[in-house]
Order: structure tokens, then sequence, then C-alpha cells
């Protein structure tokens, strides 16, 4: 059983570009609830956020004084390279490094984690860094109470978000890359559906990207009902973005609305949709996951974000 005392984390995992700084910033407005961004980055970045602006560089040197220097070894992309990321499992090279890492990145999270508590006055801290052996580590983490949300958006719209900027007539560049964001997001699903399913299943939840566009409200209810807050939901108009450390660029500014939308994959691959035709079985097995809605999704607009 946990501890009461224990520090009560809500990890959002999946894939990156599914929509994890937008559930991120709603849940960092309901009542109780820090949303800290992408803290993978933390040591890469040395805990300086690239967005600036005067509160948020106070809140996290805060942060850092209260955690100290971090270990050499530590210090840069060393962790995420070796621990965190997905392709950490393919690196065999690096396998002894990695186990060497452990202990240290494990005391050190559980100080960041810590330390972010203590300064934003919060009792759940959200972190959206999304990487499911992240996820791994931070539920071995002494005095943490570890909630995994597991995120996923459309295959489609997740190869699409890599793909874009790449000209249609520039055909080879595309191809390359819609076949390595298609082998990228095989290997993230396939370990997070293993991490979601080995977690506790009173502390995970699985939840479509489509579903919180479609009808938040009942969404973030059912969310933070799982996640044992009687919060309401926040105004869905007005959503301040907080002081997250790092994220999709929409954290630059300081407010945000979000629409409702029933919205489909605006762009369509044979390919992807070849390649991604299993996880459309596997997904749906995952349990327990947010009740879907009532009425089938149809064409509209998509999610708008007004700063």
């Amino acid at each position: 059983m946990q501890d009461a005392q224990a520090l009560r984390v809500v990890y959002v995992m999946g894939a990156g570009h599914s929509g994890s700084s937008l559930l991120g910033v709603v849940l960092g407005n309901c009542q109780d609830f820090f949303y800290a961004g992408e803290l993978e980055e933390w040591l890469a970045k040395g805990g300086v956020s690239r967005w600036g602006g005067e509160a948020r560089t106070r809140f996290w040197e805060t942060v850092r004084e209260r955690v100290g220097e971090p270990p050499a070894e530590l210090r840069g992309a060393r962790a995420s390279r070796y621990i965190e990321r997905s392709s950490a499992l393919l690196r065999v090279d690096g396998w002894a490094t990695r186990r060497r890492l452990l202990g240290p990145y494990r005391r050190l999270q559980g100080e960041l984690l810590r330390a972010i508590a203590q300064t934003s006055g919060a009792a759940n801290i959200v972190d959206t860094s999304h990487f499911p052996l992240r996820a791994r580590e931070l539920a071995k983490v002494e005095g943490v109470d570890l909630h995994l949300v597991f995120l996923v958006r459309d295959a489609q719209s997740v190869v699409a978000s890599h793909v874009h900027g790449i000209s249609p007539h520039e055909v080879p560049e595309r191809r390359a890359r819609v076949l390595t964001s298609n082998a990228g997001l095989w290997l993230t699903l396939l370990v997070s559906v293993i991490v979601f399913l080995r977690h506790p299943r009173e502390r995970r939840t699985f939840l479509r990207h489509e579903q919180l566009l479609a009808d938040p409200e009942r969404v973030l209810r059912e969310l933070l009902e799982r996640l044992g807050s009687h919060a309401p939901p926040p105004d869905l108009d007005a959503l301040d973005v907080g002081l997250p450390l790092e994220g999709n660029r929409m954290l630059t500014g300081g407010t945000i609305a979000l629409a409702r939308s029933r919205s489909r994959p605006r762009r369509w691959s044979l390919l992807t949709a070849v390649l991604q035709w299993p996880w459309r079985l596997v997904l749906t097995r995952m349990q327990p996951a947010i009740a879907p809605a009532e009425q089938p999704a149809s064409r509209g607009e998509s999610t708008r974000l007004a700063r």
C-alpha cells in the first residue's frame, strides 16, 4: 500500500506530438495541481527553461537551489540517452552505463519532484515528459505515488506532425520521415503498453487525445475522479499556461482557450494506416480507460489555441 504522505505525481505517457502539453495545462489549472512540463529536460537544460519570463525564471531558480548541483555523471543528455528514451533499450553497448546511472538518477528525480512540490505548494505534480521508460523509473522512486495517464493520439496526426514542414515535392525526404516516424511510434507504443500494463491498475488510466477535444468537461471530471481529486474542472476558455519547464511552443503565452472539437486527421497516409493497424486493435483493449463518448465523432474543426 502507498504511503499516505507520498508525493503524488501524474505522469502523462505516450508518443510525442500527442497533446500532452495541452492536457498538462488543463490539469495544471485544477485546484492543487501544478503543471511542471517535460521534466526529462531538467538535466539537459541545467534546470533552466528556454521560455523565460520573470515568474517562470524565479520558480525554477528556487527549484535548482533546493535540489543542489546534480552528480556530474548525470549532467547533460546522458540520463535521457541511457535511461529515459525508448531507444535506450536498443543500445546494447549502453546497458552497463544504464545500470550504473539508475541509482543516482532515481535519487535525483525524487529530490527534484519534492523541490517542485515544496516550491509550488501543490499536492499533485504533473510531468508530461511522455517517455515510458522514465515512467517506469519514477514508479521506483522512494516516496513517489505515481499515477500514469497513457495518452494516445490518432497515428495519422502524430506522423503528420513529424512530416510537417517538408515540401510535398521532396518525395524521398517525406517517405523517409514517414518511415522513421512510424518506426519510432511503434517502439514507443510497444514500451508504453508494457509499462502501462505492469503499473498497478488503480493508478493508471488510458485516454485518447480526441476524447479530450470532443468532450473536455466530461473527460476531465472522470480523469480527476480516477486521480482521487474532487477539484472542479477549470474554465476551459481561459487556461493559464502556468510555469512549465519545457513543452509545446504554445506554453510561451499567458492564456489559451480550448475549443470543443470532433475533428479527424487532416492528412492521411496509406503507409501509416498499414503500419499502425495492429495498434488499433491493441489500444482498444487498454484498461482502465476513460469511457468513450456516447455519440460517434464526426468531422469538425481542430482545436483552437488562442493567446
